[in-house]
């Protein structure tokens, strides 16, 4: 299904499955994953008692259902904090998060531009990859970037 990028709050689309970067040392202090980490505090101690456990590894994901029924994969994109994230892990992840999703029977999977803020990594390479797993999923990957300003 072709990958749709928009401009908007990835929290406000009302999307069925929403999706972020995170690293495997527990800590969703910045970036979007802050938001997450305040939106879903339960969510967010598992990650890190998974990430402290060393049972949250490069590459994996992790879903978590809210009481409403929204899915947010955990993506494992990045092993430290700060600039670190890697292509391959950002691709690894996504892909399954979208298996998953459509395991479900979900139909859109959100999210932001993984790995292309604090993470480090160069915008136009992230939007690629991302472009692939999307367009090979038959689960639609929405990309989600905040208008200018905001």
């Amino acid at each position: 299904m072709p990958t749709t990028r928009t401009h908007g709050d990835l929290f406000e689309l009302g999307l069925p499955a929403l999706a972020h970067g995170c690293n495997c040392r527990g800590s969703m202090a910045g970036g979007i994953a802050l938001q997450f980490q305040a939106r879903w505090p339960d969510m967010a101690r598992a990650y890190r008692d998974r990430c402290l456990a060393g049972d949250f590894q490069l590459g994996d994901v992790m879903p978590w259902e809210t009481a409403e029924g929204l899915v947010v994969y955990n993506l494992a994109t990045q092993v430290e904090t700060g600039a670190d994230a890697r292509l391959d892990a950002i691709d690894t992840t996504v892909r399954a998060a979208l298996v998953d999703a459509e395991r479900r029977g979900l139909d859109r999977v959100g999210v932001p531009r993984i790995g292309a803020g604090i993470g480090g990594l160069d915008w136009a390479d992230v939007r690629e990859v991302l472009q692939r797993a999307g367009d090979e999923s038959p689960v639609e990957l929405v990309v989600v970037t905040r208008p200018p300003g905001a």
